[in-house]
């Protein structure tokens, strides 16, 4: 099922008895499975569960739903602030869905956008954060999706909430798209909601005003996900306005691509048509003809995909239509001198000597 058939699903839109028979289903299926998170959670948070504790400051990026909210962006923006202040920074992260041994999506758009980045894609987050340490000589780690990643200590949590999904439709995955109950944001010390310029400002305020009522004390951001540029596989940059007014097609792997659509809408492009894959979806060469051979019948001038997806199918695009990504930047809308605060000291104790 694709992302927005699973939310079509479980948010109630999809009515009729089949629907209502799969929710009551799912919503059994839940019970076990928030039982087991939150005997877990109670583990480690009675310090019956072990712990590693590393020598450098460590800063999760994750946050509690299912799906993109945002976090690629975010730990480049935060590898860039880091960096530009003198500390050596590393990335740490699962590999989720890598394949045959080669980085998955977001580590090759990493690499491609931060080339000089140390990133360690380990299943084992803890084994993979010493070997960033050792062997690199890392000074500061992002541990990319790591809220729920309890064995390895965080010096600072930093939880993204998607402006368009922010409560996971009330019900833990499979009922809903919630990894764990709502109460977990209480392990927060930022909570970073994105695509906020998606919402108005009274269904901000709305939304935060329920967020913090699990976490009080957390500091409290908005930010957007900002199209910068048309970006190709050898990684040329044109304008966004190089396909103002024009006809494109539009396709994504991700998460969620509500997101994606309204990039697409912001930049005023035409869509002639659009299509949506499983998040990571691993590209084989047949998927990549057809994708060609659907953008040819449609007469556009260009083809549109996220960056997480030029990253699989850029190399192997023969079409005579260009394959663009929408190259995409966080923009922090406010919040962000308290912020920058939690993080300076963060990195000054990254720079003291050991």
């Amino acid at each position: 099922m694709r992302p927005s058939q699973f939310r079509r699903l479980v948010s109630g839109e999809w009515r009729g008895p089949g629907p209502t028979l799969v929710r009551a289903a799912l919503a059994a299926l839940a019970v076990p499975y928030t039982a087991a998170v939150r005997m877990r959670n109670r583990r480690y948070d009675a310090g019956r569960a072990p712990v590693t504790r590393l020598e450098v400051p460590v800063v999760s990026v994750g946050n509690i739903t299912l799906g993109g909210t945002g976090k690629t962006p975010t730990v480049e923006w935060l590898a860039r602030w880091f960096a530009g202040r003198g500390v050596r920074v590393g990335v740490v992260s699962r590999g989720y869905r890598s394949k045959e041994g080669r980085p998955n999506d977001e580590a090759l758009e990493l690499a491609q956008k931060l080339p000089d980045l140390a990133h360690v894609a380990d299943t084992d987050r803890v084994r993979g954060a010493r070997q960033a340490v050792g062997r690199f000589g890392c000074q500061l780690l992002l541990v990319d999706d790591g809220f729920q990643h309890r064995r390895l200590a965080r010096d600072f949590d930093l939880v993204l909430i998607d402006a368009l999904e922010p409560f996971g439709f009330g019900h833990v995955f499979p009922r809903g798209t919630l990894r764990e109950p709502l109460s977990g944001w209480a392990r927060a010390d930022a909570l970073m909601l994105t695509r906020a310029d998606m919402v108005d400002a009274p269904g901000r305020a709305e939304i935060r005003e329920h967020v913090t009522r699990y976490a009080p004390a957390a500091l409290w951001l908005e930010a957007t996900h900002a199209p910068q540029a048309l970006l190709s596989a050898s990684g040329a940059e044109q304008p966004l306005e190089t396909l103002a007014g024009q006809r494109i097609a539009a396709f994504c792997g991700i998460g969620n691509p509500a997101g994606f659509r309204h990039s697409l809408a912001h930049c005023r492009y035409q869509v002639a048509a659009s299509v949506e894959f499983a998040d990571h979806m691993h590209y084989t060469p047949e998927d990549i003809r057809e994708i060609a051979r659907w953008a040819d019948a449609l007469d556009v001038a260009a083809v549109l995909c996220t960056h997480k997806d030029l990253v699989k199918v850029g190399e192997h695009w023969t079409c005579n239509i260009p394959l663009w990504a929408l190259a995409i930047r966080l923009e922090i809308l406010a919040g962000q001198a308290p912020f920058e605060a939690a993080l300076g000291r963060l990195a000054q104790r990254a720079l003291e000597p050991r």
